[in-house]
């Protein structure tokens, strides 16, 4: 399932966003893109160890899509909501 993301920019803030921005849909992408790639390098090095220290997991996929849902199926992944504040 793929997430559409939408945010409505007033006249307003759209002036301000110009000021500086050349184009303010690229920079958004820009933004988006960049924090996916911060996660993800975050999610790979929490549980590379992890995976590779569990005796029950044979082998790791080297397909990203593959990798995350095998990090996301595992019984001890829990998302953001699910982990107290604080804990990263």
């Amino acid at each position: 399932m793929a997430l559409n993301v939408s945010y409505t920019i007033s006249n307003t803030d759209e002036k301000i966003l110009l000021n500086n921005i050349l184009d303010i849909q690229e920079w958004v992408d820009g933004a988006i893109a960049g924090k996916i790639n911060e996660c993800w390098k975050r999610l790979e090095q929490e549980w590379t160890p992890k995976l590779m220290d569990d005796s029950n997991i044979e082998s790791i996929p080297a397909n990203k899509d593959l990798y995350v849902e095998m990090i996301t199926s595992h019984s001890d992944y829990k998302n953001r909501s699910q982990r107290p504040e604080g804990e990263f």
